[in-house]
């Protein structure tokens, strides 16, 4: 008798949930992901678009968490690996910002404050107010109009501050300086789109500093990302006398963007980075899009941040910058 031969039924293979569809949608995410989270690597924010994928580049890292997620969820694993490796070599590019360096900031104080005055709209009150209680030395104003400039005068701020390199103009054109010390005018930045005016600033003790009030064109419209690229570059190195030098203003960029990396990397120093506060969003001041960190000041020849701080101004769509930084003799 032959013994009969019973087949074991074959499991049916197990299906992923969602199938094709899914993979496909779940792979086409991860690629733009990766693609986004590459952008500061590579450097190229070269149109307004890829400026903008790179200013919110720290919001990336959010985004590569919830499609690591989603792929463990599914079981794409191929997608997991893509997405976590772009995710966490990101995060190791903007979490540092959030942690402070040990930086020892040796030397005589220098408060700087800067406030873009939102085409002259920002409360002068307001300013000046920022000023007393901060008893700042250096103010860097952005978007300074003449009107603005005369109301600023109504309130009392050149009592506070009478030296002034002021460069005003309609709109956005305008920016100044106005210091506790005396100011030599200097030329170190050649003629911009906007303003950006440079002085000497002549400590009582301690080393003078050049001081230049910075802000490039907007970087979003239709035609202006080269200009504002332009106006990036034009934007003094390191003194190579070892002269202590200060760069204050609304950058448009953030530490993400190619120039002002660019710029840090020969050898200044950002203050928001260094003392912990590189997330700290500085635009704008309400919810009409999403916050960055676009105003910075960038010190360089033995300057060091010691303290930041951002602060709401009435009346304008920026955060007010300020540092109390320490000039080495």
């Amino acid at each position: 008798m032959v013994d009969e031969v019973v087949e074991e039924p074959v499991d049916e293979v197990v299906r992923k949930p969602g199938g094709g569809c899914a993979t496909a949608v779940l792979s086409l995410l991860t690629l733009g992901f990766a693609c986004w989270a590459a952008l500061p690597v590579v450097e190229l924010d070269v149109d307004r678009y890829t400026v903008a994928l790179t200013a919110l580049a720290q919001y990336a890292v959010v985004v590569g968490a919830v499609l690591v997620l989603v792929a463990l969820l599914l079981r794409r694993w191929l997608n997991v690996l893509v997405a976590l490796l772009a995710t966490a070599a990101l995060a190791g590019t903007v979490a540092p910002r959030a942690l402070p360096d040990q930086v020892s900031a040796q030397g005589e104080p220098l408060r700087v404050l800067s406030v873009n005055a939102y085409f002259g709209r920002a409360e002068a009150a307001a300013i000046v107010e920022q000023v007393r209680d901060r008893r700042v030395d250096v103010l860097s104003l952005q978007e300074l109009t003449p009107e603005l400039v005369a109301e600023l005068e109504r309130a009392g701020l050149f009592a506070e501050l009478p030296n002034r390199v002021l460069h005003a103009g309609p709109l956005a054109d305008g920016t100044g300086i106005v210091s506790r010390y005396p100011l030599r005018e200097l030329a170190l930045v050649p003629r911009t789109t906007l303003a950006q005016p440079s002085a000497l600033v002549d400590l009582p003790v301690g080393r003078d500093v050049e001081f230049v009030a910075v802000h490039p064109i907007y970087p979003m419209g239709a035609d202006t990302t080269p200009v504002w690229a332009r106006d990036m570059v034009a934007l003094p190195e390191p003194s190579l006398a070892g002269r202590p030098r200060v760069l204050a203003g609304d950058f448009n960029a953030t530490l993400d963007h190619t120039r002002l990396k660019d710029l840090i990397g020969r050898g200044y120093v950002d203050a928001a980075g260094v003392l912990g506060e590189g997330l700290t969003p500085t635009w704008p001041s309400g919810w009409t899009a999403p916050p960055v960190t676009i105003d910075h000041v960038l010190s360089s020849g033995g300057v060091l941040p010691a303290d930041y701080e951002v602060v709401d101004v009435p009346g304008s769509d920026h955060r007010a910058v300020f540092t109390t930084l320490r000039v080495a003799g």
